[in-house]
């Protein structure tokens, strides 16, 4: 014999308003308890197959490595793999739409940087996601500082002040590089530029080895260089660095000063790197995530890999990582509206 339950009644008459009222309370108790039992079954299963994790960077990057190094302890801790796919091009911004357009169930991750999710959104004006709307943001991850060095072949300067009164005594004949427009290398040479209130010409490269290479080869007098990427030629002797962009000293170079150290009240520009998933991610899946991501930061045997890449470990949490989005993206507008960057 088939047992079928009794449906919740839908028609109400007024001697049985009160049974009704008790029936129908009855109905959505026992729904609310499937649906928790049920939330709660799926965020415990997850993972059960593989979860992609797409970066907007070719293979070896910065950003590639992180997400092959993270990747690979959460593969070992959950029983499921982390794929790292690659899908390059637009700064980050055709990965983060094809995340952005996947279902929020925690299969499908970005992994984002500030050049994507923050600047630009700024500087090009139409495109198919909002960083604020179309993700939830699970851990920032690392991040890393640069540094400002010059050719001292070419520029006698040995500190960021001097450095500064020779572009004020001759701007026109000052330029810096970069690895392309709208990336932290672009932002710090600008912010540089506006607080020296000097009108610097911008160079953008396709990418930070060609921008390295005419500051090394004297082309280029200055730059705002990744920090594992300048640290080789400094110290080869064929770059001199006078500032950090951090608003701290590295352990890497202990010995380089601070932009703020330097004069430069609250310059901070920093490249960091973290995993959003789709917005209406379930909360519990997102954590579940979040502390595989954690556990997977605190091996001593990763830090020590990531500190070779002079990255800092930062791992926080689901709230602190959408805080620090929600303060990045208004601040870095504003100053991208003043200072008139554009895509270029």
């Amino acid at each position: 014999m088939t047992f079928r339950p009794a449906p919740c009644p839908s028609v109400r008459t007024a001697p049985a308003r009160a049974t009704w009222r008790l029936s129908a309370a009855a109905c959505a108790a026992v729904v609310g308890l499937v649906a928790a039992n049920g939330a709660h079954a799926d965020a415990g299963a997850f993972p059960a197959k593989p979860v992609r994790m797409v970066v907007g960077f070719a293979a070896g990057g910065g950003a590639d490595v992180v997400a092959r190094l993270v990747g690979a302890k959460m593969s070992e801790s959950m029983g499921q793999q982390v794929v790292v796919e690659n899908r390059p091009g637009a700064t980050g911004t055709i990965a983060a739409d094809s995340v952005a357009r996947s279902p929020a169930d925690g299969y499908s991750l970005f992994l984002g940087s500030q050049s994507t999710m923050v600047i630009a959104p700024n500087i090009y004006p139409k495109l198919p996601f909002d960083p604020l709307k179309s993700f939830t943001p699970v851990s920032q991850l690392v991040s890393m500082p640069l540094l400002l060095v010059v050719n001292p072949a070419k520029v006698s300067a040995k500190t960021v002040e001097e450095l500064t009164k020779q572009i004020k005594a001759n701007p026109s004949s000052m330029s810096y590089a970069s690895s392309g427009a709208g990336g932290p290398q672009h932002i710090a040479g600008e912010l540089y530029k506006h607080m020296l209130r000097a009108d610097v010409t911008h160079v953008p490269y396709s990418g930070e080895s060609g921008a390295i290479a005419d500051v090394l080869g004297g082309h280029i007098p200055y730059m705002f260089a990744n920090l594992p990427v300048a640290m080789p030629h400094i110290q080869a002797g064929k770059l001199r660095a006078l500032a950090i962009t951090s608003l701290q000293r590295n352990p890497t170079a202990p010995d380089i000063p601070t932009m703020v150290e330097a004069g430069m009240k609250d310059f901070e520009v920093l490249t960091w790197y973290g995993v959003f998933a789709p917005a209406k991610t379930p909360a519990p899946v997102v954590q579940k995530l979040y502390s595989e991501m954690q556990q997977a930061l605190a091996k001593p045997d990763l830090k020590a890999k990531l500190a070779d890449q002079s990255l800092t470990t930062v791992a926080s949490t689901p709230a602190d990582f959408s805080r620090f989005v929600q303060n990045e993206v208004p601040k870095w507008s504003t100053l991208i509206k003043e200072f008139g960057i554009k895509a270029e």
